[in-house]
C-alpha cells in the first residue's frame, strides 16, 4: 500500500516505506534466524524490529522490500541450496 510500482498500489501517501516493520511468519523468522539475521528465539514484536533494524543496514528507504525473497525460500525450503548452508 505504500510503494508505487509494478506490484504495490501505493495508494498510502503518508506512511514512508523507512517507517514500516517487517511481517514476521514461520518462514521469515527461520530463513533469519538461519541467516545470522536475527538471534531471538521469540518470534514476536522485539523479533520483527530487530529484524527490520538489521535489513535497514541494507537499504534504509525500505528495509521491507526484503519480505517476498525470506519467505520464499523458507516457504519453497531453498535455504539451504541459496546459500550453501550445512
Amino acid at each position: 500500500m505504500v510503494r508505487k510500482d509494478e506490484i504495490d498500489l501505493g495508494l498510502w501517501n503518508n506512511i514512508s516505506a523507512s517507517k514500516l516493520i517487517m511481517p514476521v511468519d514461520t518462514h521469515i523468522a527461520r530463513v533469519s534466524q538461519k541467516l545470522g539475521l536475527v538471534k531471538r528465539k521469540s518470534i514476536d514484536m522485539k523479533f520483527a524490529i530487530a529484524l527490520t533494524s538489521k535489513l535497514k543496514k541494507f537499504d534504509a528507504n525500505d528495509p521491507v522490500k526484503y519480505d517476498f525473497s525470506l519467505c520464499h525460500i523458507g516457504i519453497e525450503g531453498k535455504l539451504h541450496d541459496t546459500f550453501k548452508l550445512k
